[in-house]
């Protein structure tokens, strides 16, 4: 492969953060397994396979039309002006054409799935794609993005199972209120940004202070969400060390961030986040398993 391949390649997975497949992934698995537990289905290498392909060309068209959109912003913002469109390393027209492509993708695989699925990829799509115009009229945004991530556990369970269940939709609260906690927490970086150019988003409106109040009160309703969905999720002691994790993991990025420093942002946000969803899944998954 040449070198000019490689980076073009780097440059579509660098695109949409695809390192950051993490933050919704492992729940995604979460969800395809409890459907053996909770429905009694068997276990299929074809529908796992689909399940995780929907999941990425999901996200690539969220994600590349998400930097589409916001392509004049992120020319602007200090922050963002190395992204791909912005310095030129990607067209606005090759980018539009990866966003249509993996939507075609997304589409055909939940058509092979089950016929729900193939249902419900339309409002699907349209609620992980009409995130990227939140902010540009509410500072509810945040919650835009905690829902188009919730989407992934019942996604998950539906393709094994093609119905819903309560115990999946307990699985994609604590999704949404974790996701949009964490995002209120990240976009604490652009507060004088989001100001200066009209964008909305909780610290914007509300200021750093109240902001990471109103994520701690979130990720705090996450506790009896994980109660509920160990009771009704027929949950062991696998899960319960592996919702400790994930709750300690939880407040440990609100005890390093400070209205006054919020120096260890990248540290709460990636590695935090990420290390505990990928243990909380492999405790639960083992959990289901065992």
């Amino acid at each position: 492969m040449s070198v000019s391949i490689r980076r073009r390649i780097a440059d579509y997975l660098n695109l949409v953060k695809f390192a950051h497949t993490v933050f919704a992934l492992p729940f995604a698995i979460i969800g395809f397994f409890l459907a053996m537990q909770v429905d009694g289905q068997e276990f299929s290498w074809r529908i796992f396979f689909l399940m995780l392909c929907a999941m990425v060309f999901a996200r690539n068209s969220a994600m590349s039309f998400n930097r589409y959109v916001d392509r004049f912003i992120d020319s602007v913002n200090p922050r963002t002006t190395g992204r791909e469109l912005p310095s030129k390393k990607l067209s606005s027209s090759s980018v539009l054409i990866f966003v249509f492509v993996n939507v075609a993708l997304f589409v055909l695989t939940t058509a092979l799935i089950n016929r729900l699925t193939l249902i419900l990829s339309l409002p699907a799509l349209i609620i992980i794609m009409g995130y990227s115009f939140l902010k540009r009229y509410t500072f509810l945004c945040h919650y835009g993005l905690g829902l188009s991530l919730a989407i992934a556990p019942i996604g998950a369970y539906i393709s094994m199972t093609g119905s819903f269940n309560i115990v999946p939709l307990i699985l994609s609260a604590i999704v949404f209120l974790w996701s949009s906690g964490f995002d209120i927490l990240y976009s604490l970086d652009d507060e004088e940004f989001d100001k200066k150019y009209a964008i909305h988003s909780i610290p914007a409106r509300f200021g750093r202070k109240r902001a990471m109040i109103v994520s701690a009160v979130g990720h705090a309703l996450v506790l009896p969400l994980l109660l509920l969905f160990y009771y009704y999720g027929m949950m062991g002691t696998k899960y319960i060390i592996g919702a400790a994790v994930f709750t300690l993991l939880l407040i440990y990025q609100h005890l390093i961030i400070k209205p006054t420093d919020i120096s260890r942002l990248n540290a709460a946000f990636f590695t935090s986040n990420g290390v505990a969803s990928l243990l909380f899944a492999i405790f639960t998954v083992w959990d289901i398993l065992a």
